[in-house]
């Protein structure tokens, strides 16, 4: 009986996908989606230096990257892991991840399709 519950409110929704406007969070969104959006988001908007700097190193130095870019490995690390404890951050992740999710379950779009429209 709950499991049938359980189904029937996630197929609820003006598309079937779910209601649009239900902010709970799924033990595989807050375990997989939110961090893979947080590590994202870290790399190209906070660390986007740090990144580029570490690819550049890699780019110049081949198969000698593991011990000639250890500096540059260590300032992008930091700076990713600063911002993957950052609770400002991770909120503000998870606020974006439920608005694209409200969105795909109001609209059908998922964010991808969005991006190629």
């Amino acid at each position: 009986q709950e499991l049938n519950s359980t189904v029937n409110n996630k197929s609820n929704g003006p598309l079937g996908l779910g209601d649009p406007d239900d902010r709970t969070l799924r033990r595989v969104e807050i375990d997989v989606m939110i961090p893979k959006k947080m590590r994202e988001k870290a790399r190209k908007e906070k660390c986007s230096s740090e990144v580029e700097d570490f690819n550049k190193c890699c780019l110049a130095n081949g198969v000698k990257m593991v011990y000639k870019c250890r500096k540059e490995n260590e300032q992008m690390q930091s700076c990713l892991v600063k911002w993957y404890h950052d609770e400002g951050f991770k909120n503000e992740c998870r606020d974006e991840y439920l608005q694209e999710r409200s969105n795909y379950r109001r609209t059908g779009i998922g964010v991808k399709q969005r991006l190629k429209v």
